[in-house]
């Protein structure tokens, strides 16, 4: 379905407007379906980043700002997701003893094992969306977003 007709505009919208707002709207869309995934788990989007993250660190422990780094939405406050994960006992906290400053966060097992439950559900959401088109296209369409961006 046409941008205009998802949002039902009355105008004609210019091929800038008709992209940003496409782009918006899937996003909202695939993000909608990603967190009916998280519900039942009672995690956030951004706090399966930061878990997805800690799990590529393979056992070592990562700091506040790598973990920043790394996030997709780079406006989400790290320090707050840690401690709702923490709560959760799906990451230990400790102060680094060689800097004091800086504060080392690792995952648990209880974590590890909430990804990997999420993993085949997290594949299937990615391939429900990319399935509509095919491995030209997903190319295509790869490139596309990655050269608008930049």
């Amino acid at each position: 379905m046409k941008i205009e007709d998802e949002i039902k505009s009355t105008v004609a919208l210019d091929i800038s407007k008709k992209i940003t707002l496409n782009i918006l709207y899937t996003q909202n869309v695939i993000t909608d379906n990603f967190n009916e995934i998280l519900k039942p788990y009672e995690i956030s989007g951004e706090q399966y980043n930061v878990l997805r993250i800690l799990r590529g660190q393979k056992g070592n422990p990562a700091n506040m700002c790598l973990i920043q780094e790394r996030m997709l939405a780079r406006t989400s406050n790290t320090t707050r997701l840690v401690d709702k994960l923490l709560l959760k006992n799906f990451v230990t906290r400790n102060v680094c003893p060689e800097n004091r400053r800086k504060i080392e966060v690792q995952i648990t097992q209880t974590g590890l094992n909430i990804l990997t439950e999420l993993d085949p559900k997290v594949i299937e959401h990615e391939q429900l969306f990319s399935k509509k088109l095919n491995s030209e296209e997903l190319e295509q369409l790869n490139y596309l977003l990655e050269k608008y961006r930049n």
